[in-house]
């Protein structure tokens, strides 16, 4: 599957524990989005283009409005990436 950089980055940070939370505006639409890794840093590869897309995707869902994780589709798409640490 063909997927941007930074929907690489952002797969991989959501399949190793991160999160994605959504700041709304006062009628519900998402105006801005954050991707937290599972240490608690910032990915900022992670815009509101490329969340738009992974959902568009079904690369990343929400349950019972929590904050969205990768799904099962999400973890397929992803590319294995060596682990720097």
């Amino acid at each position: 599957m063909n997927i941007s950089k930074a929907e690489q980055r952002t797969l991989h940070a959501l399949a190793r524990g991160g999160r994605i939370v959504t700041i709304k505006d006062p009628r519900g639409d998402v105006v801005r989005v954050e991707c937290v890794t599972r240490e608690g840093w910032v990915l900022t590869a992670c815009t509101l283009e490329v969340f738009r897309k992974m959902r568009r995707r079904r690369f990343i869902a929400s349950h019972a409005s929590a904050p969205y994780a990768i799904t099962r589709t999400g973890l397929e798409a992803v590319r294995a990436q060596v682990d720097n640490r």
